[in-house]
């Protein structure tokens, strides 16, 4: 049974851009989601309540559904996640996206390991409480840089209230990233959408076509997924999105 993906947008992309320009691009473009992002540099902030309740009242009114908010708690001693989890309950965006620590899986020993591990436990049910869902970032420099390490990671977590969003890995044939995105099906809610290649040169989505394609194709048969969002563009150019949403809505409509 396939799943009905919503094409969105991270606010990322747009950093240049305004709350209501970032909006009206996405709906311009014909998408039906943001996921706003709250790092530094970037639209919202977890320390200004009113802004983010302002701008996710601002995205329903356009149409749009906030998908998540963009978080940037990395499991540091001592780091809080309260005021990430009190800003997705401002926003009302039912998702929060975190990152498994900051040093890669072949540089964290298992002291660490565990250390991360416990907090994410913690996490994930303090968010639970508030009916937030945490998603994990698939990204290298974490420890979700392998698919071995991620996989590990959300077992020995085993909270239900952590999942994982999925992208492909820089510089990743095709057949290795789909080999990765069935490691970490089982949890996937979400998929960053872009194309690089071959490191992190930023493509045109349809120069990946054959990539997408399959990804979309797989991911229609994973009921977790809700979101597919769109995050850079090359040159950060927004005249590109309408092209580029046009071809994430044309891949997700061949899926279904």
């Amino acid at each position: 049974m396939s799943t009905r993906i919503r094409p969105g947008l991270c606010s990322v992309t747009f950093r240049q851009l305004s709350v209501d320009e970032v909006i009206a691009a996405a709906v311009g473009a014909d998408l039906e989601s943001i996921e706003w992002g709250t790092g530094p540099g970037e639209h919202l902030s977890p320390d200004d309540l009113g802004a983010v309740r302002a701008a996710a009242e601002r995205t329903r009114a356009a149409g749009l559904a906030v998908a998540s908010l963009g978080g940037y708690f990395r499991c540091r001693p001592a780091e809080d996640i309260t005021p990430l989890l009190d800003a997705a309950v401002a926003a009302g965006a039912p998702r929060v996206r975190i990152w498994a620590g900051a040093v890669g899986s072949a540089d964290t020993d298992e002291v660490e390991r565990a250390r991360i591990t416990q907090v994410l436990r913690d996490a994930a049910e303090r968010a639970n409480v508030r009916g937030v869902e945490l998603a994990l970032e698939y990204h290298g420099r974490t420890l979700t840089d392998t698919p071995d390490s991620a996989v590990r990671l959300l077992r020995e977590v085993a909270h239900p209230n952590l999942t994982s969003y999925w992208q492909p890995t820089q510089g990743a044939a095709d057949d290795v990233a789909l080999d990765e995105l069935d490691a970490v099906a089982a949890w996937v809610t979400t998929l960053h959408v872009f194309s690089w290649w071959p490191v992190a040169e930023r493509l045109r989505l349809s120069e990946r076509d054959a990539l997408w394609r399959r990804v979309f194709a797989r991911a229609a048969s994973l009921p977790r997924i809700t979101d597919a969002l769109l995050e850079f563009v090359p040159d950060d150019d927004p005249q590109l999105l309408p092209a580029e949403a046009a071809t994430l809505r044309e891949w997700l409509a061949l899926a279904r």
